[in-house]
């Protein structure tokens, strides 16, 4: 039975805005069984593989948390513009970052997730802010812009 798109990407929406390690038990309301997940270090398919990925992240960050900033939906996919805050745990805790990026989704005929494939740039939004590999990503940069 199909669903109005809109109304589940506002859910989903919701839903990111508020994960936590307990609402990753309702992965399962938002994404199919055998959905695929993508993303600069990932590539996985299923409900226990992409439960894995945020299970991870709550393990080697401090305060993660996604803000969606704009969302546009067309059809039976949708795109999210987010930013994602967080502390890392292993060097500076106490300094806030943020990366941002995008999220295109395609959505099943029940408004579930199937397909999400996230778009940001590791190297300028993580790798620069990492003590030692930050300042050689930087300089490399500079010489890539000459």
């Amino acid at each position: 039975m199909p669903t109005d798109t809109r109304a589940a990407i506002d859910h989903l929406c919701d839903w990111f805005e508020s994960l936590s390690p307990a609402s990753l038990a309702r992965l399962g309301e938002f994404y199919t069984a055998d959905a695929r997940f993508k993303d600069p270090f990932n590539e996985v398919q299923g409900l226990p593989a992409i439960t894995r990925i945020f299970e991870h992240m709550f393990e080697n960050l401090n305060e993660p948390r996604f803000v969606v900033t704009d969302r546009l939906v067309d059809g039976e996919q949708g795109f999210l513009v987010w930013e994602f805050h967080f502390r890392f745990r292993r060097f500076d805790t106490i300094t806030p970052q943020v990366v941002r990026g995008g999220s295109h989704l395609r959505l099943a005929s029940d408004g579930r997730v199937s397909e999400h494939r996230d778009y940001w740039d590791a190297a300028e939004e993580l790798y620069e802010k990492l003590p030692l590999l930050g300042g050689l990503m930087r300089w490399l940069k500079k010489r890539a812009q000459k």
